[in-house]
């Protein structure tokens, strides 16, 4: 595709295409699509959806009303895309630590503008693929060569997202990465998430130690677990029901801040907690990926009804 369609026009005009538009979200350039029937916004910063939802629904994301849409700034809230590392630098195994040269969690892509690759649009799906080469302009926060690709498709069904990485560097690459989903809640205590019964996990907030998990996931106060499972899981909310099933993942994150974090995090209202959760589709902890010289893995995730 031209560069040309990476240089929006005037706000909110149409892209050489049916559906989907160029827009200013504060000072972000962002695509929004306006199909008959589903709505979808992407940030091209960070390559960042904050909205999906199938006609005359509200939005499927949850996002911050504090989130700021601004070059360098992470947002609050909808997906955003951890790569090509997850977490702590200092939590990532040696072979992953070794290459990053910054303390910022979570990597670089979600503050990096990707590269608008294609859109393809039909009467009842539109897909989005932006790109990020990871080149000598992010030498100063690793050491590393790497193409992502990731490609977003909107149905009346959901949201399905494909994160792949391809190694361009002639040595073997390590990364870990995830798609970080906040989900909306009436009433995060009335919530649970199903299908990570008999599994094991990681609770970051008892030491790194390793539990098993009986029975569905509640939300009670501060939740920061990594699963080591990839089996489809069901999240029930007092008004809905959404089923997540990934692709090339054998982890899964789940979040929520609590009460006292909530008051500590930027960009977050203090009770925000009690409004969202965050499933995350992970290639986390032990889970990380390692690709030889021209090798790609793919990471998704797909966001549906039950």
């Amino acid at each position: 595709m031209s560069d040309s369609r990476n240089k929006p026009p005037a706000n909110g005009t149409l892209g050489p295409w049916s559906f989907t538009r160029w827009n200013t979200i504060g000072q972000l350039e962002a695509l929004e699509v306006h199909h008959p029937l589903f709505q979808a916004t992407l940030c091209l910063q960070g390559a960042h959806l904050t909205h999906f939802a199938p006609k005359d629904e509200p939005n499927w994301l949850w996002l911050s009303d504090l989130a700021r849409f601004q070059p360098g700034s992470t947002i609050r809230g909808g997906i955003p895309v951890c790569w090509p590392w997850f977490g702590n630098p200092a939590r990532n195994a040696p072979e992953i630590r070794k290459r990053i040269l910054s303390e910022q969690a979570h990597g670089f892509a979600r503050t990096a503008v990707w590269h608008l690759e294609d859109v393809r649009e039909n009467a009842h799906e539109v897909e989005i693929s932006l790109s990020l080469n990871a080149n000598h302009d992010f030498d100063h926060e690793w050491e590393g060569r790497a193409l992502a690709l990731i490609t977003f498709s909107f149905s009346i069904r959901g949201c399905q997202i494909a994160l792949t990485t391809t190694n361009l560097a002639p040595e073997p690459l390590a990364f870990s990465e995830a798609l970080h989903t906040y989900l909306p809640t009436d009433d995060a205590t009335r919530t649970r998430v199903l299908g990570l019964g008999n599994s094991q996990y990681i609770d970051t907030l008892r030491e790194w130690d390793y539990f098993n998990q009986e029975g569905p996931v509640y939300f009670d106060g501060e939740v920061d677990r990594i699963y080591e499972t990839d089996e489809a899981l069901t999240v029930i909310t007092p008004h809905t029901r959404r089923k997540l099933t990934s692709v090339g993942s054998g982890s899964t994150v789940i979040w929520n801040p609590g009460p006292d974090k909530a008051r500590r995090l930027s960009d977050f209202p203090d009770s925000g907690w009690k409004n969202m959760l965050c499933v995350e589709t992970a290639n986390a902890a032990s889970d990380y990926r390692v690709l030889n010289e021209g090798q790609s893995h793919t990471l998704g995730v797909f966001l549906g009804r039950t």
